[in-house]
């Protein structure tokens, strides 16, 4: 069970060292961490954990990261959960995301590899914890 004084941070991506990466690195910043392999496991640890803020990757098996956004989109409980897409995909696929209608952007964006500085600034700002 996550600790209540902590930010909780799902982070959603199907690669093993992504995940222990994120995983460290956010818990050693002070934040609580669920981890999910791919949407659809991703969609039901967030309807199970409400996390304060989700790191998606797009790119996984079974379900890819577009489908679990456009997921939390059009669920009332979740929809208002800051998403940060993390992927190895390019910035053409932001401007992709960022055009539909369908969907509101995600919060933020980031290109793999990760600046994890500039991740960890992101991820405070939104969270207003600065």
């Amino acid at each position: 069970m996550a600790n209540p004084e902590k930010k909780t941070i799902l982070i959603v991506d199907d690669e093993p060292d992504v995940l222990k990466y994120l995983t460290t690195y956010l818990e050693d910043n002070g934040f609580a961490t669920i981890s999910a392999v791919d949407g659809r496991d991703g969609f039901q640890k967030a309807k199970e954990s409400l996390p304060d803020l989700i790191t998606l990757d797009i790119t996984m098996p079974e379900e890819s990261g577009v489908r679990m956004f456009r997921n939390l989109q059009d669920d009332e409980k979740l929809r208002n959960i800051p998403v940060v897409i993390i992927t190895g995909i390019s910035s053409e696929f932001e401007h992709f995301i960022k055009t539909r209608k369908q969907v509101d952007p995600p919060t933020a964006y980031f290109e793999k590899p990760i600046d994890r500085s500039e991740l960890l600034g992101k991820i405070k700002e939104i969270l207003k914890m600065i």
